[in-house]
């Protein structure tokens, strides 16, 4: 797959099909417009392509939107490789470009630049200046500019009644179940491994620190989960733990990983961690010793899990 940041460093020459949107979290709604680009390119000697957005838009237009999102750039960029998509144009969204008349959009980046020849597109989807053209705009630019235009029907869309907001909601109420079915796949972070203060390992169950590096990232609901990594090509299971640590009157907010089976320095190293399942609230145990007795039954309560997987 090839990346481009800004359509201005756009210089394919070879007509594409493409779809437009920030497609957070990619998940099963967005994957029903993205695999008909990627088919509809395969059967028509085109490439395919998406037309992203970062930052995303409502991070510029509403400055009290403190929205998190889904997936970092590179956790998109990942998905949609393994989807089998060709090209990914990931422009900055800025008020100025916000401000682009829907004629300039599309005559100028989507036909002169981008060679478009499909645009597949969502039936609410809305562009220009003040989002003021809408899908019979697109089809009317199609005829005079030599595009087509195939609309993803209400219907078809509304059928899987998924949405970015619902997932973000999921998440940041601990229902990982709910998430991980409208996703597709299991929720990520994705981080570097950072030294701690060694409290995992002075109970026992040494952990993985996980910074992550953007702020936009959502983090879920504070608790313990199931999770499972892929280290060297090997997959390994684990939990995590998200919160502040109340047992030692923690002040600041760590994800922390322990690996089952597992006895490597993973320091300094970029990982991911998929999220299979919540087990419990972050709690503040009257002793270390009682915690280490919580860690244990959570330990048995994730393998059970796994097995059954």
């Amino acid at each position: 797959m090839i990346t481009v940041q800004s359509i201005t460093n756009y210089d394919e020459q070879h007509p594409i099909a493409i779809t437009i949107g920030t497609f957070d979290g990619v998940h099963i709604g967005h994957r029903k417009i993205l695999e008909k680009v990627i088919n509809h390119a395969k059967n028509s000697q085109l490439k395919s392509a998406v037309l992203t957005f970062f930052p995303h838009p409502r991070m510029v237009l509403q400055k009290d939107a403190n929205i998190k999102l889904l997936n970092t750039i590179d956790e998109k960029k990942a998905i949609l490789e393994q989807m089998g998509l060709d090209i990914l144009i990931i422009h900055p969204f800025t008020k100025n470009f916000s401000r682009l008349s829907a004629t300039e959009f599309v005559r100028d980046l989507l036909v002169n630049k981008l060679k478009s020849k499909k645009i597949i597109i969502g039936y609410d989807h809305r562009f220009g200046r003040n989002r003021n053209a809408n899908i019979t705009d697109l089809i009317a630019f199609g005829n005079a500019l030599n595009f087509e235009v195939e609309e993803i029907p209400a219907q078809e869309i509304d059928a899987v009644s998924v949405s970015s907001t619902k997932i973000r909601k999921a998440l940041e109420t601990g229902d990982i179940e709910t998430a991980n079915s409208y996703l597709g796949y299991e929720y990520m972070l994705t981080g570097v491994v950072q030294k701690g203060k060694g409290l995992g390992r002075q109970l026992n169950y040494p952990t993985a620190n996980i910074k992550i590096e953007e702020d936009y990232k959502l983090i879920p609901m504070n608790g313990s989960y199931v999770v499972k990594s892929t280290i060297k090509g090997k997959t390994v299971f684990g939990m995590m733990n998200i919160g502040y640590n109340p047992t030692v009157n923690g002040t600041s907010k760590t994800i922390e990983v322990h690996f089952f089976d597992f006895n490597k320095d993973l320091y300094d190293q970029k990982i991911k961690v998929d999220i299979l399942a919540r087990l419990r609230d972050e709690i503040k145990f009257e002793s270390l010793e009682a915690l280490q007795g919580q860690l244990a039954r959570d330990k048995e309560k994730s393998i059970q899990f796994i097995s059954k997987k």
